[in-house]
C-alpha cells in the first residue's frame, strides 16, 4: 500500500498536524478531569501517601510527544508494523508507571499518554485509508465513465439491439426490459414492438390492470431468480391492454409470456418481459439464461452511468455514495469480463494465435498454436515466448530473438513462410507488437503505447501446393508455346534469306520473324517471374551480399550500351556499407533490370546515377535516371504485370514486356524489402528498393 500513499514532507506534516489534535483533545480530557478515573488504574498506592503529577507542561510536553510521536510512527511504517512498536513502548510506560508510583510515589501520566498514543494512531490510519478509499474511487470513475472500445455502442442502443436478436430468433409481440431505480421499483429501460396497437378503444382501468400484471410477473421473476412462463389462457384476460404512458404494449391473451430476470455480480438488476406469437419452446430456456447474461451487464452499466456519481471524498462517509461507487464497479466488472472474451474467441480460431506480455511471458495460446508448435498444454506453461518460438526455427527463421527485437525496435510486424522439412508443412508465421492506437488510440507516432506481443501461425501448405500447381500449368503452357514459336521464327529466318523471293514477301517474312522473336522474349520474361513466384521464400538461396559490389558490376555491364546511346551511367556513392542476406543472381538480375529500363527512356546527352545508402535497419539501391519521366496516374501500375506506360505522342514501347518491374518487386518483397518509385514528367524518375540489413 506505500505505492498508493505518498510518504512526502506535506504528508508527513499533515499527519504531525492530525497527531498534534488527537494530543490536544486528550489534554483537555485530562485537564478537565475525565481520565482522573482510568489514571487510578495505573497509580496503585494509599491515601496517605498519593502520587504527584508533574508540572503541567511537562505533562502536556509528555502528551504530545507521546501523540505526535505515535501519528509519525504510524505514517513512517505502516499501522500493522507501528502497532506493535506502539503497543511494545505503552507496555513499558504501564510497568515503569506501577515502578515509579510504588516507590517514588510519582505519577507519569501513563493513562493520558497512553490514549493520546492510540488517538494518534487511530486519526493518522484513517487518514490513510481515507487517502486509499479516494484513489480506488476515482479509478473506479475513471474506468466507469469512460466508454470501452469493446462496448460496441451505448448501453441502451445495445438492450434495443438485443431485443431486436432476440425477435430474430423466438418472433416476438413485444419486449420490455425493466431496469430497477434507486427504491428498487421496476421502470421500464427498452422496448421493442412489432405489432400494430391494438388495444386503443380499451379504457384506462384495463390498461392499468395488464400493466400491473405485466410488473407482477416480473417483480415474481426477479424475487425467485427464475424464468417465468405464462401461457394465454393462464393470463388474467381482464381485456387487451396498453398502457400508453410508458408506450408497452401487453396481450392479456396470447400464446406465451416469458419473464427473465436479470442479474450481474448476484445482485438483480431487472427484468425482460416476452410476449411470443407462439407457445414457448422449453428448449430456448438455456438461450434466453445465455443472452440475459448480456441484458443484464448493458442494464447495469446503464443504471450505473445514469447515477450521479460521487465525489471520491463522499464515498469514505456516506453510505449512499459507497453505494453508488458499488454500481460504478459492476460496469468495470462487466467490461472485464467483456474484454475477457478477446482470449476465449482466439481459441476457437482456426489458425495459431499467441499473446505474449512484454516481458516475454505467454499469456494466451490457443489449441492450434499448441498443434502447430507440437506442444502440450502442459509443456507450453513451462515456456515463454522465445521457447514458443524456437519450435519454429527453420531456413532463415533461426534466431526468433533478432526477429523480436526488430519488432520492438521498430515496430513493423516481422512476417516470413517458414518450411519445416521434418513435417513437410509451410507455415506463415507472424510476429507483431500490438499498441495502444489499434484500439482506438492515437495513431500519430511516439504517442502510441505498447501492449503487448501478437504470434500468429497459419498453415499455407495447401495453398503453397495450389499456386505451385498453377504455375506449373502456366510453366507447361509456356514450355509447350516455345516449340511453335522457335519453328516459325526458323523457318521465317530461312525463307527470308532466300533471293528469290519477291521483295514484299520477304518484308512480310520479317515482320513474322521480328514478332516471333518479341513473343518468344515475352514468354521467356514471364517464364522467370512465373517461376519465381512459385518458389517458396525458404528456398531462394541467401548468403551474406554486398549491394555496393552489385551496383559497381551493373555499372561495368551496362557501360557499353549506355555509351552507345550517348549516356553517362555513373556510381555516385561507394561508400562501405554492411551486407544484407541475399540471393546474389536475383538481386543482380533486378538491378539490371532496373538499369535497362533507365537507359531505355533516357535520351541522348543524359545520366544514370546509381547509389547505395543505409536507412535504419536497411540498406537501399537507388537508381535514377533524367529521362521522360511516368504520369502521376501510372506510377502505382508500373509494377504490374504487362503494364506499359505509353508517353505522349508515342505508343508504347513496342519492345517491353512489362513484366522487367514485375520481376524487381517479386525478387524483392521475398527478400522482405520494399520497392519505391519517385517520378516527374518531363525530369527523370527515381526507382529504389530496401533489402534488411544483417
Amino acid at each position: 500500500m506505500k505505492h498508493l500513499i505518498s510518504s512526502s514532507p506535506k504528508s508527513y506534516l499533515v499527519s504531525a498536524a492530525l497527531s498534534l489534535a488527537a494530543a490536544a483533545l486528550v489534554c483537555a480530557l485530562w485537564g478537565a478531569g475525565v481520565l482522573a478515573s482510568t489514571a487510578a488504574l495505573f497509580v496503585p498506592g494509599d491515601a496517605s501517601t498519593p502520587s504527584v503529577p508533574p508540572q503541567k507542561w511537562i505533562a502536556v510536553l509528555l502528551i504530545l510527544v507521546a501523540g505526535v510521536g505515535a501519528g509519525l510512527a504510524v505514517e513512517r511504517l505502516g499501522a500493522r508494523r507501528a502497532s506493535l512498536y506502539v503497543a511494545g513502548a505503552l507496555a513499558m510506560l504501564c510497568g515503569m508507571s506501577f515502578l515509579v508510583s510504588s516507590v517514588w510515589h510519582l505519577d507519569i501520566l501513563c493513562a493520558p499518554v497512553l490514549f493520546a498514543a492510540v488517538c494518534a494512531l487511530a486519526f493518522v490510519q484513517v487518514r490513510r485509508l481515507w487517502l486509499v478509499d479516494t484513489a480506488l474511487t476515482e479509478s473506479i470513475r475513471r474506468i466507469a465513465l469512460n466508454a470501452s472500445t469493446l462496448e460496441g455502442g451505448r448501453a441502451s442502443e445495445r438492450l434495443t439491439c438485443g431485443l431486436k436478436l432476440l425477435d430474430t430468433m423466438l418472433l416476438l409481440d413485444e419486449a420490455v426490459v425493466f431496469g430497477m431505480d434507486e427504491a428498487g421499483a421496476l421502470v421500464p429501460a427498452a422496448r421493442l414492438r412489432q405489432t400494430p396497437n391494438p388495444w386503443l378503444g380499451v379504457s384506462e382501468s384495463g390498461r392499468n390492470d395488464v400493466w400491473r400484471e405485466g410488473v407482477r410477473l416480473c417483480e415474481r421473476a426477479v424475487a425467485s431468480g427464475e424464468v417465468l412462463v405464462q401461457n394465454g389462457a393462464e393470463a388474467d384476460t381482464g381485456g387487451g391492454t396498453v398502457d400508453e404512458g410508458v408506450g408497452l404494449a401487453v396481450e392479456s391473451v396470447g400464446p406465451s409470456t416469458v419473464v427473465v430476470p436479470l442479474r450481474h455480480e448476484g445482485r438483480s438488476v431487472g427484468a425482460v418481459l416476452l410476449r411470443l406469437r407462439e407457445n414457448f419452446d422449453e428448449g430456448d430456456r438455456s438461450l434466453l439464461s445465455n443472452v440475459s447474461a448480456q441484458f443484464a451487464r448493458n442494464l447495469q452499466r446503464e443504471q450505473a452511468r445514469a447515477l450521479e456519481v460521487p465525489e471520491a471524498r463522499e464515498s469514505f462517509y456516506s453510505a449512499l455514495a459507497a453505494a453508488h461507487r458499488l454500481e460504478s464497479f459492476g460496469v468495470v466488472s462487466g467490461l472485464l469480463a467483456e474484454q475477457s472474451f478477446a482470449g476465449r474467441v482466439l481459441s476457437q480460431a482456426p489458425d495459431g494465435h499467441a499473446v505474449a506480455y512484454l516481458d516475454g511471458t505467454l499469456a494466451h495460446v490457443n489449441q492450434p498454436m499448441l498443434d502447430a508448435a507440437r506442444l502440450s498444454a502442459k509443456e507450453c506453461r513451462a515456456l515463454d515466448l522465445f521457447g514458443l518460438l524456437d519450435r519454429f526455427r527453420a531456413g532463415v527463421f533461426d534466431e526468433p530473438a533478432i526477429a523480436v527485437r526488430r519488432v520492438l525496435q521498430t515496430g513493423q510486424p516481422y512476417e516470413h513462410e517458414l518450411f519445416l522439412i521434418d513435417r513437410n508443412e509451410t507455415l506463415a508465421l507472424r510476429i507483431s507488437l500490438v499498441t495502444e492506437g489499434e484500439s482506438g488510440g492515437s495513431e500519430k507516432s511516439g504517442s502510441t503505447r505498447p501492449l503487448c506481443l501478437a504470434v500468429t501461425a497459419r498453415d499455407v501448405t495447401r495453398i503453397k501446393e495450389y499456386e505451385k500447381l498453377k504455375s506449373d500449368m502456366v510453366s507447361l503452357m509456356s514450355h509447350e508455346l516455345r516449340t511453335p514459336i522457335t519453328s516459325i521464327n526458323g523457318f521465317a529466318e530461312l525463307l527470308v534469306s532466300d533471293e528469290s523471293l519477291p521483295a514484299e514477301a520477304r518484308e512480310f517474312l520479317g515482320i513474322i520473324s521480328n514478332e516471333s522473336q518479341r513473343l518468344s522474349r515475352m514468354i521467356n520474361a514471364f517464364l522467370s517471374v512465373t517461376q519465381l513466384e512459385q518458389k517458396d521464400r525458404q528456398e531462394v538461396l541467401k548468403m551474406p551480399l554486398m549491394l555496393g559490389d552489385v551496383v559497381r558490376e551493373a555499372v561495368a555491364n551496362f557501360q557499353s550500351i549506355a555509351k552507345r546511346k550517348r549516356i553517362r551511367l555513373v556510381e555516385t556513392n561507394g561508400t562501405k556499407l554492411p551486407p544484407v542476406a541475399a540471393d546474389r543472381s536475383l538481386i543482380t538480375r533486378a538491378v539490371a533490370n532496373l538499369v535497362e529500363n533507365a537507359i531505355k527512356y533516357s535520351p541522348e546527352r543524359t545520366s544514370i546515377m546509381l547509389s547505395t545508402a543505409l536507412e535504419a535497419d536497411a540498406v537501399r539501391v537507388v537508381v535514377e535516371d533524367r529521362g521522360y519521366g511516368i504520369p502521376p496516374e501510372a506510377v502505382d501500375r508500373v509494377w504490374e504485370k504487362f503494364y506499359r506506360v505509353a508517353r505522349e505522342g508515342h505508343d508504347k514501347e513496342e519492345e517491353s514486356t512489362g513484366l522487367g518491374l514485375a520481376f524487381v518487386r517479386e525478387v524483392v518483397e521475398q527478400h522482405g524489402g520494399e520497392v519505391e518509385l519517385e517520378s516527374e514528367v518531363g525530369r527523370g524518375s527515381k526507382f529504389s528498393f530496401t533489402l534488411p540489413r544483417l
